[in-house]
């Protein structure tokens, strides 16, 4: 696993604020409850990883955010999602649409189909920006060629005239970065921005993340399941299980000092360069079921740790530190003391 880099400073100005996040959808089989619940805070020129295994409403908590839910089937409800003064899921459809892709922007997870095969890239990439802008061909396209430059590829000049089959993977997810970036947007959500890329390629990409972030202070939702790009570039953490987030922290937090059982789990189960030799430990069970989800902690049926508590009623927040927070029972006072230093240890 990648040692997580020192935290960055951030500025304490709040930028999006979920507050009681919940979406379920309707189907022929009954409804779905795919997010439970969901808080968190973004603040500027940060990054926060929201992490879990899939189907865990990672994406789903973002297409909310973007107003990417589809009414009906879906239902958003919550006490609010402020992006700065606003709250988005008060908006109509037409107050939305001057937001996404101007003030949030989304990248989505495979390069290849998030690009139209029959446009030139550069009419894919002036095409936002002159909505939303108001600028003249002729600006349009000097911004199209400064956003390929940021992003790395070179004779921005040519390339705009080009198709996305004519680019690599990795240069399609470039493309795909300065398109969700050409409208100096202050808040990215990026959608498993690396999953479809290889190693080598990945890396570049998380490079490039930084520099963006660097040059323009954008704040970043990186979305995830793998905890070797969350090492490399988030401040914070949040995971996700079940529709909930159950556990957040800095990044050294909940790398070094995991509370959940299930975050402890999820970090055993990755391999590891500095435990050659040994066998990983896989978390048994299966999630549970959405269309009727626990009344108590979802991840109690999988737990080794279980209490009857736990089955029965949902836990409070628990504040272990001033960025540290976990939803379990363990870390109730009344709780026993069932969990010794070295077997929470790494």
């Amino acid at each position: 696993m990648v040692k997580p880099k020192k935290r960055k400073t951030v500025t304490g100005e709040k930028i999006l604020s979920v507050q009681d996040l919940h979406v379920t959808f309707k189907t022929y089989g009954g409804t779905v409850q795919a997010v439970r619940g969901v808080n968190f805070d973004l603040y500027k020129g940060e990054t926060l990883a929201i992490v879990g295994e899939s189907g865990c409403g990672k994406s789903v908590t973002s297409n909310a955010i973007m107003g990417l839910i589809q009414q009906p089937p879906g239902k958003i409800s919550s006490k609010g999602v402020h992006f700065k003064s606003q709250d988005l899921t008060k908006l109509s459809k037409k107050e939305m649409r001057k937001i996404q892709g101007v003030d949030i922007s989304m990248i989505f997870q495979d390069p290849m189909t998030a690009l139209n095969p029959t446009l030139t890239i550069g009419e894919q990439l002036t095409e936002g920006v002159k909505q939303h802008k108001n600028l003249s061909k002729a600006e349009a396209k000097q911004r199209a060629i400064d956003m390929l430059k940021l992003v790395g590829i070179p004779n921005p000049d040519e390339r705009l005239k080009q198709y996305p089959h004519q680019f690599s993977g990795g240069m399609r997810q470039r493309i795909v970065i300065a398109i969700a970036l050409i409208c100096e947007p202050e808040l990215l959500i990026a959608d498993e921005p690396t999953t479809a890329l290889d190693v080598t390629i990945q890396a570049q990409i998380l490079e490039l993340f930084e520099e963006i972030q660097a040059k323009t202070g954008v704040s970043i939702i990186l979305i995830t399941h793998d905890l070797g790009v969350v090492a490399k570039i988030a401040d914070r953490i949040a995971v996700m299980y079940a529709g909930k987030v159950i556990e957040t922290g800095d990044k050294r937090e909940i790398f070094y000092h995991p509370q959940h059982p299930y975050t402890k789990g999820l970090l055993n189960s990755v391999p590891r360069l500095d435990l050659a030799g040994g066998e990983l430990q896989p978390i048994d069970g299966t999630p549970p079921d959405l269309f009727a989800p626990p009344t108590g902690c979802p991840f109690a049926a999988r737990c080794p740790f279980s209490m009857d508590v736990c089955t029965n009623v949902y836990p409070e927040v628990t504040a272990l530190s001033e960025t540290h927070k976990v939803d379990c029972w363990l870390q109730d006072p009344r709780a026993q003391k069932l969990i010794d230093e070295q077997a929470f240890a790494r």
